[in-house]
């Protein structure tokens, strides 16, 4: 599938999530946003979110979650403590997120791990075992972007 398409799916999400809000939650929304999400979406694509169950647990796109944070953001939340909040935690994910993206792709550090790869696999076969497949490494893993927003969105819509 492509980028296209999934941004299109995440338009009728996002379109179906609107028509949820209450109408003065919905008033807030500019009325040519609401018309561009409903013009752009795919008008084949069915996702019924109910209202029922919490947002976390929808089963949405993580494009969806991440322009529901957006229009919270900027137009629906009205307390300026709270968008000073949230703006934080979003800067501070960012940030984080670049400085993984920077040790990832450091082109000392990627020359590095090629080379303990390189060196690795000089070691070949001990005893008739390869050592490579018979040492476990530990594997951390870090969240995207998008991925922590919306895991911070999930948090305050559960309150």
């Amino acid at each position: 599938m492509d980028v296209a398409q999934k941004t299109r799916e995440a338009y009728a999400e996002l379109d179906e999530f609107i028509e949820l809000l209450d109408e003065s939650d919905k008033n807030k929304i500019p009325s040519n946003v609401r018309a561009f999400f409903k013009n752009e979406k795919d008008k084949n694509y069915i996702n019924h979110i109910d209202r029922d169950i919490p947002i976390d647990k929808q089963n949405l796109r993580e494009e969806t979650l991440a322009l529901i944070a957006l229009l919270y953001l900027r137009y629906i939340c009205t307390d300026e403590k709270e968008k000073d909040r949230l703006r934080n935690i979003y800067n501070e994910n960012e940030r984080k997120y670049q400085e993984y993206i920077k040790e990832k792709y450091d082109p000392e550090k990627a020359l590095e791990r090629k080379n303990e790869q390189t060196n690795n696999s000089d070691e070949k076969i001990e005893d008739g075992v390869d050592k490579a497949t018979e040492e476990k490494a530990l594997v951390i893993h870090k969240e995207s972007l998008i991925k922590r927003i919306i895991n911070k969105i999930k948090k305050f819509l559960k309150r």
